[in-house]
């Protein structure tokens, strides 16, 4: 998951340097990441208004990324039945509530699936449709923190990637370097999104 759509931003973010501004970057286990990105500063980039709306200053390469990936979820999640087994890369996003009880870890997916699904299509659907906005309201800010969110954890269960973990992009241009470079910047566009709706 994650790899045939995410050339444009991986190359941009390989062949620039990126000064990542936002101060929690450097606390988020990712070291020399910083000088190895695309030219970017967070801190311009998004503003909560007192009106409540949430300016959003982001690259179109970026929001196609973003489009790319919520395809590439919404076919995952879509593919998992509520009594099914879970692609490993959604594990996550349902996480297990009975580790030692199978019928009631069976009864209790069965009964939250649809929900938590009904709820990640939704959010999916609003990103999607202001995914070009230059500005948010709260409801749509909550969309796309959930969406980055679930990104995230999917891209990070596939690598494999712990919150402690110190992975490094290469050059190469492989797909897991690839996937490596989007799990970084997912991680910092939730930050930045995060920090600036709790101003």
């Amino acid at each position: 998951m994650f790899i045939t759509k995410a050339g444009p931003l991986y190359r941009m973010a390989t062949e620039k340097k990126l000064n990542w501004m936002y101060s929690g970057f450097m606390n988020s286990g990712s070291g020399p990441l910083c000088r190895k990105t695309f030219d970017v500063f967070f801190r311009y980039r998004f503003h909560q208004r007192r009106d409540g709306m949430m300016e959003v200053k982001i690259g179109e390469e970026e929001r196609q990324l973003i489009g790319d990936l919520i395809d590439q979820l919404r076919e995952l999640l879509l593919a998992t039945s509520p009594e099914g087994k879970l692609d490993p890369s959604l594990r996550r996003l349902y996480p297990t509530a009975y580790v030692d009880d199978v019928r009631h870890e069976q009864e209790y997916q069965r009964s939250a699936r649809d929900q938590l699904l009904e709820r990640r299509l939704s959010h999916l659907d609003v990103v999607e449709a202001t995914l070009n906005d230059a500005e948010l309201d709260s409801d749509s800010v909550t969309a796309w923190i959930t969406t980055v969110n679930d990104l995230r954890l999917v891209l990070g269960t596939h690598l494999d990637v712990s919150e402690d973990d110190e992975s490094k992009i290469l050059d190469s241009g492989e797909p897991q370097e690839q996937q490596q470079a989007i799990y970084h910047y997912l991680s910092h566009l939730l930050g930045e999104f995060v920090e600036a709706a709790g101003r």
